[in-house]
């Protein structure tokens, strides 16, 4: 089994910034995917941005130039740092990990921007 734990949500004003965390551990092999979802109220669970074991990453069109997704392959850590944070990018934000064809997701972190 994976285990992940998110931190680092919060409420933010628009314009802000926050980063998010994620720690993975248990039966963690060497050839395994990275990401952040969010879900927002009434809404799908949508991918926001996604990093290979190599670093290749990809980015939600809505957040490119403004996230950034990283990882530390010896820490089994993936982190998301949001930038000119929007109101609509309120949701709860997902951390999740792809091994073996099987995903894993964390609990959850809220992300609240409101002025």
């Amino acid at each position: 089994q994976v285990q992940l734990v998110e931190s680092g949500g919060g409420l933010v004003q628009p314009g802000g910034s926050l980063r998010l965390s994620c720690v993975a551990s248990g039966n963690i092999y060497s050839a395994y995917g990275m990401a952040w979802f969010r879900q927002a109220p009434g809404k799908q669970r949508e991918l926001v941005a996604s990093i290979d074991k190599t670093g290749h990453t990809n980015y939600a069109g809505s957040v490119q130039d403004r996230f950034t997704i990283s990882r530390d392959n010896a820490k089994n850590t993936v982190s998301l740092q949001m930038n000119s944070l929007k109101v609509e990018d309120t949701a709860v934000y997902f951390c999740n990990l792809n091994q073996f064809a099987t995903d894993y997701w964390g609990q959850g972190t809220q992300v609240t921007v409101s002025s």
